[in-house]
């Protein structure tokens, strides 16, 4: 362990139980003043129990926990947060109808109780702002402002509270590229003012670029501890597996065909009965996948539920599989055309979690002649066909009788993945095909996508991982604010360019 004079935070031999896990092992982990300390694991490598205990949202079963080399006991967030810890959340923890002030003075004792000092907060803020490079108006409200700036308005909360030690859990998970650079400018200059920070991230590319040190987690335990200079994304990778991870799939040369789907001048609402979708036209032909790059929010859930049918498009639009005009049909006509789906959310709309493994792996096809005999269910037949789909596409689970709701996240995506590709659909629709799971079960995901392509299917990517659309697409589409801005090919798809018009930024682009 360090010298204590250096560090802020220590904690020392955390276990956590929960009924039939071990959580956290005997995790040492410490914090030094001045630096930016992140957690790499898994989904259930522990990181946020351990985190959670730091906040006093959890309490640990053994193991101590110094602040300031003065041992602590957290047993609340309200006694984090008096201890100087500050926690900014995946999602924001904004009243979107108040304004900035209003925001971070909520909680707050006040001198005009039972009202609030927003000026005295307002004051504060401003000079927050200035001495982090934390640009927002105290006086907008909050619904007004870009992602970004709530982000900024979510680290403020903190540092009003004056937090010296700060964890970020998945801080960049709805930012751009651009929003990205701008944060980790910002949190480089509090780590530079003494402060200590905690980053939680998957992503090895933000981790390599911002961390002073990185300890990995694997199944509760410290499995390595390093520093970007010793290490590579690839050493990373394989230590939060426990295995050789290819991070970047292997997109062989491929002959294109003819167009598979088509959409023109597709416009579509969204539940609040405004323009989601802007006349955007497009074609996915045989054989490529074409990768729709975009921060979420800008269309593309409503432009992948209309193409499966969910959502209906404005008159004069047209959607097109194999040729026909699919524009008014519904879901099973869509199928039965040649379209397999891999929605957004896993659960429900891509598997009911009541139902077994065997069951959803028929859902979509339970009434052919392959499982049902004079009007029963082939129970025998049922089961080999899962049994098989288990096998091929390596799901773990007990058995095709267990409920899916005892899966992992990865695992389900098994499944839905699974049922979908045993059809052999000639047109795929796959959205944040890997949100969510591990680093193995990604590059799985990744792999089964490249074969896919090698059969000549025509696949749409639909991600928020700018990694993963570069990383598969023989071509990109850029939407923002509903319409498609530009259309790159993979091989010119560079990393800064689509960042930038992910921000609806083209002039630099075409300069």
């Amino acid at each position: 362990m360090n010298d204590k004079s250096n560090n802020l935070l220590e904690m020392r031999g955390i276990t956590k139980y929960f009924p039939g896990v071990v959580a956290n092992s005997d995790v040492d982990f410490d914090v030094r003043y001045g630096e930016v300390h992140t957690l790499l694991g898994e989904n259930g490598a522990g990181k946020s129990t351990l985190v959670k205990i730091l906040f006093g949202l959890y309490q640990a079963d053994k193991g101590d926990l110094l602040l300031r080399g003065e041992k602590m006991e957290i047993s609340s967030p309200s006694d984090a947060i008096s201890s100087r810890i500050g926690m900014i959340h995946q999602h924001f923890m904004l009243v979107p109808t108040l304004t900035v002030a209003e925001n971070v003075a909520l909680g707050m004792p006040s001198t005009r109780r039972p009202l609030t000092d927003l000026d005295k907060a307002s004051k504060k803020i401003s000079e927050i702002s200035e001495e982090h490079g934390l640009a927002v108006d105290p006086s907008e409200i909050v619904e007004h402002l870009s992602v970004g700036e709530r982000q900024r308005v979510e680290i403020i909360k903190a540092l009003y509270r004056d937090a010296e030690l700060l964890v970020l859990d998945e801080p960049t998970a709805v930012l751009t590229p651009k929003e990205v650079d701008d944060l980790f400018v910002i949190l480089r200059r509090m780590a530079d003012n003494g402060r200590g920070l905690i980053f939680i991230s998957h992503k090895l590319r933000e981790v390599m670029s911002l961390s002073d040190r990185i300890t990995v987690l694997r199944n509760g335990q410290v499995v390595g501890a390093t520093t970007p200079d010793q290490t590579s994304r690839e050493e990373l990778a394989q230590m939060m597996v426990g295995r050789a991870v290819r991070l970047t799939p292997d997109l062989p040369p491929n002959e294109v065909k003819e167009s598979r789907l088509s959409l023109n001048n597709v416009s579509v609402k969204n539940d609040s009965g405004t323009l989601a979708v802007d006349n955007v036209s497009l074609e996915v032909r045989a054989g490529e996948i074409l990768g729709i790059a975009g921060v979420s929010g800008n269309g593309q859930r409503e432009i992948a539920e209309a193409i499966a049918g969910l959502r209906p498009i404005e008159p004069n639009g047209l959607i097109e599989i194999n040729g026909s005009n699919v524009s008014d049909t519904n879901t099973r006509s869509r199928r039965d055309q040649g379209l397999g789906f891999i929605p957004e959310e896993r659960v429900p709309d891509g598997a009911i979690p009541e139902f077994t493994v065997g069951e959803n792996l028929i859902l979509v096809d339970h009434e052919t002649d392959n499982f049902v005999s004079r009007g029963l269910f082939s129970f025998d037949k049922i089961s080999e066909h899962s049994s098989q789909l288990v096998s091929d596409f390596n799901v773990k689970t007990p058995s095709v009788n267990t409920p899916t709701s005892s899966l992992s996240g990865g695992n389900i995506q098994k499944v839905i993945l699974a049922r979908e590709l045993s059809a052999s659909p000639s047109v795929l629709l796959a959205c944040q095909p890997t949100r969510g799971v591990d680093i193995g079960a990604a590059e799985y995901i990744h792999n089964r996508l490249i074969e896919q392509r090698e059969l000549g299917t025509a696949t749409l990517l639909i991600s928020e991982d700018l990694d993963e659309v570069l990383g598969l697409s023989d071509r990109v589409a850029v939407m923002y604010e509903g319409k498609v801005i530009a259309v790159v090919s993979g091989e010119d798809a560079e990393r800064e360019k689509v960042g930038l018009l992910m921000a609806g930024i083209t002039e630099a682009v075409d300069a």
